[in-house]
């Protein structure tokens, strides 16, 4: 009897564990109170009177640092799976390998979430994912009839070919 009292207990844990992250589903509000400096995707920052522009401790941040040698370039990340697991890798500092004169790219140790389309002109400055695993710096325009997952945009990419140069280069991703 004890046997079949602690399964149907394990049973019903592992039902509710199992449907209640899932992230098709939206979270249902519960009356709790977000801890400030918090945010939630849909809803105003919770605190909205700390005019504090600081985020260096918002893990949730969309502000990309992109270093090469001593220059630094700003992005903004997308809100979308594979960015917010790109997120859960930095900081990193990799080596990315030239490709056809337009592009920087990296094969990381695992697959990313993806959502591929063809954006059908890829712009200087856009950070994508190929693949789940090959991340891309592009930093020349053109059109593509490849399919990619965007992880983001250098926000001003002027200067950024010039920094990347030809050949392998060393690159720094970090949160803002």
């Amino acid at each position: 009897m004890k046997y079949y009292l602690v399964l149907i207990f394990m049973t019903l844990t592992l039902s509710v564990w199992g449907t209640s992250c899932s992230d098709d589903a939206p979270i249902p509000e519960t009356g709790q109170q977000i801890p400030p400096g918090s945010t939630d995707d849909d809803d105003p920052p919770v605190n909205p009177g700390n005019d504090d522009d600081d985020d260096d401790d918002n893990p949730m941040s969309n502000n990309l640092k992109i270093t090469v040698g001593s220059a630094s370039f700003t992005a903004t990340l997308e809100n979308n799976a594979a960015a917010t697991a790109f997120k859960a890798l930095l900081p990193m500092t990799i080596n990315m390998s030239e490709l056809n004169g337009n592009e920087k790219y990296f094969y990381l140790s695992g697959n990313l979430p993806t959502a591929s389309s063809n954006p059908g002109t890829i712009r200087t400055g856009d950070l994508m994912l190929y693949g789940g695993s090959c991340l891309v710096l592009f930093y020349e325009t053109f059109s593509t009839s490849y399919s990619y997952t965007r992880l983001g945009r250098v926000n001003n990419p002027s200067g950024l070919a010039s920094a990347l140069g030809s050949g392998s280069v060393t690159v720094t991703f970090e949160l803002q």
